[in-house]
């Protein structure tokens, strides 16, 4: 079961740790195809920002919001292959912010070929946060059932 546990984190991080990569190699100066997709939506949510808080919300830079998409995929993945509960925490933290901000289909109408398709990939990010709150509840109820040690004392004549 060990060997089936550890096989089945490393082909769920694989998504997050081929994508970092990906990623990484395409960054250059200007954040790469990555910086170029999200560059609409980080301008919405400044916008939304600004709305809500005044004019004195710093200025979002889309490359520094890739390369925290990388690092948290990255690192998170590569923490998570080997059972590590921060590892899932930072892959949950990264879902929690990218997904409603690349798959935003509340900005579509219902009847719009679009929306079906950005949708089924908002939940497809969902199903993915689901699986790491899984893993994060059963890691504590696995340390919860645990007996705990006792230590033995030693004898004295």
């Amino acid at each position: 079961m060990g060997f089936l546990s550890f096989l089945g984190r490393v082909f769920f991080a694989s998504v997050f740790i081929l994508s970092a990569w990906q990623m990484f190699n395409e960054f250059g100066d200007d954040g790469g195809p990555a910086a170029k997709e999200l560059a609409p939506k980080v301008a919405g949510l400044q916008d939304l920002l600004e709305s809500k808080l005044g004019a004195g919300v710093p200025k979002i830079d889309v490359r520094h919001v890739v390369a925290a998409f990388m690092a948290l995929k990255g690192m998170g993945g590569l923490l998570f292959v080997f059972g590590s509960f921060t590892g899932a925490v930072l892959l949950m933290f990264y879902l929690s912010m990218a997904t409603p901000l690349l798959h935003d289909f509340y900005h579509y109408n219902f009847g719009e070929p679009q929306y079906f398709i950005v949708l089924q990939e908002f939940l497809q990010g969902l199903a993915l946060f689901g699986a790491l709150l899984y893993f994060v509840g059963m890691k504590n109820s696995i340390n919860r059932r645990l007996p705990k040690k006792k230590t033995l004392k030693s004898k004295t004549a």
